[in-house]
């Protein structure tokens, strides 16, 4: 009879909990759409991700904004290939991402559609 009771007890307490969870879950989204808190975390995601400014992919590749595209291309070469000889795959892929973000801003330029 008393094993009942302390198992009727925990069944009701785990439901008060998880409705109390379930509540203080809602109201830190509600605070969080308030305070534009939602909105800064997935900037932070999207900026944290595979992405790269062409700032940071200039700086990569040793250009600068009035380089022209077959400069880019050489340099691209040129370090794709001292990388290949190194070993250096983490080097090598930032090279190739910085190479793709360029382009995309270049694409943008000829085509601003």
């Amino acid at each position: 009879m008393a094993g009942r009771l302390i198992a009727n007890l925990i069944v009701m307490g785990s439901g008060i909990m998880i409705r109390a969870f379930a509540q203080a879950y809602r109201q830190a989204l509600a605070n969080a759409s308030k305070t534009g808190a939602a909105q800064e975390a997935m900037e932070n995601i999207k900026r944290g991700s595979k992405m790269m400014t062409d700032a940071e992919a200039r700086q990569i590749l040793g250009v600068t904004e009035n380089t022209s595209w077959e400069e880019i291309l050489k340099r691209y070469d040129k370090l794709f290939e001292r990388n290949t000889q190194s070993g250096s795959f983490y080097l090598q892929s930032k090279v190739v991402r910085a190479k793709e973000c360029l382009e995309t801003v270049q694409k943008h330029k000829q085509d601003p559609s």
